[in-house]
């Protein structure tokens, strides 16, 4: 198949949801407003979104970042999957063909790392035209039963694996901010030392790490790949679209020392 063009969208939890919420409360108009912007697109898309408070509360009550419970796994996995299933009705609604792909059905990890991914039927979906969608969801892991796997880990994965072509993560930030609020254009590994101040975690529950975790995840794929990816704001009516356009806004992450243009 040829992945040439292929686009990966992260929309974050924190866009869709309202991450403060001790349990599951989805932003439904923000998720409607974006399927409406992902709707005028043509070329291949995967979707993958973040689980915001559909699973960060779920996993902090049960531990499972530290320990193994099937009470815990069962109701964090069909929480993401509530929200899952707005996301993707929503995406229909708006005339795009999205199907959902649970990562639990299709990924196993080792340690808190992907391990291997069964990719033939988003192969196979984007060949037919599907739009695949997927989460943040808890997965079985070979050494710890089972663990968190993120959406800021799937990304990446999915980039190298089908060597998409342009990635984006709309977050609830304009980018990544120095310290003075301001958007810092492009982050490298020629000067993510002198930045990797700025990264703190989020300010809501947040058991994967944060904007300093996103970045990580994000350099080590340019690495891999020699792609750029860009975070900006996908609570901005606009930037969505925008980016799928073509546009580049937000932080662009890559592995050279000046901005992709």
């Amino acid at each position: 198949m040829d992945n040439s063009n292929i686009t990966i969208l992260k929309i974050g939890g924190s866009v869709i949801t309202d991450k403060s919420a001790d349990d599951g409360a989805a932003r439904m108009d923000e998720i409607e407003r974006i399927a409406g912007e992902i709707a005028g697109f043509e070329g291949k898309l995967i979707i993958v979104h973040g689980a915001g408070s559909f699973g960060h509360p779920q996993v902090k009550r049960f531990g499972l970042t530290g320990k193994f419970d099937h009470e815990g796994s069962i109701i964090t996995h069909m929480s993401v999957r509530k929200l899952n299933t707005m996301v993707v009705e929503a995406l229909n609604s708006a005339g795009v063909n999205a199907l959902p792909v649970h990562p639990m059905a299709c990924a196993v990890s080792e340690n808190s790392r992907i391990k291997s991914m069964f990719l033939d039927q988003i192969e196979e979906m984007l060949a037919n035209g599907f739009v695949p969608v997927l989460h943040g969801d808890m997965v079985m892991d070979t050494e710890m039963g089972t663990s968190v796997l993120s959406g800021d880990q799937i990304v990446p994965y999915l980039a190298i694996e089908m060597k998409a072509a342009r990635i984006g993560i709309g977050s609830a930030e304009e980018g990544v901010l120095d310290n003075n609020g301001e958007v810092i254009p492009n982050i490298s590994n020629a000067n993510f030392d002198k930045i990797k101040e700025y990264l703190g975690g989020s300010a809501n529950t947040d058991v994967t790490g944060g904007m300093l975790g996103k970045v990580l995840e994000l350099l080590n794929l340019s690495e891999g790949s020699n792609s750029t990816s860009y975070i900006f704001n996908a609570g901005n009516a606009g930037n969505v679209s925008g980016f799928l356009n073509g546009n580049n806004i937000g932080t662009a992450i890559s592995g050279a020392g000046t901005r992709s243009i």
